[in-house]
């Protein structure tokens, strides 16, 4: 009996809005899509000014010995990882090998191979 009490209570739990999802109209499963997706995001840390020296001495590096770098970086919602070549460098952005632009104010790490 408790067994059968505890999985029917887990049953009720486990479909949530899952069960009211095939009598709701297209617009508000696009909303509830929305909602769930944005609980993901991720926020943004901030580096201390160690961290931001770091990198910079990294990409110098980098730069002046033509390695490949692994930059961790933040895109508004999540963290991803490009690797390349530094093609080339200003103050507010970095450029990769493959064609890839990153905002040097969105930099979490750099990883030189």
């Amino acid at each position: 009996m408790f067994l059968y009490r505890r999985a029917l209570m887990h049953d009720v739990n486990d479909r949530g809005t899952k069960k009211w999802t095939a009598m709701m109209i297209p617009e508000h499963e696009a909303l509830l899509r929305q909602m769930w997706s944005e609980q993901e995001y991720k926020e943004k840390p901030v580096l201390d000014e160690q961290q931001k020296e770091e990198i910079n001495e990294r990409l110098q590096t980098a730069v002046n010995n033509n390695l490949t770098v692994e930059v961790k970086h933040y895109n508004g919602r999540d963290f991803l990882t490009n690797k390349g070549k530094v093609t080339k460098i200003n103050q507010e952005q970095l450029w990769l090998g493959n064609d890839t632009v990153i905002k040097l104010a969105n930099m979490l790490d750099v990883y030189v191979d």
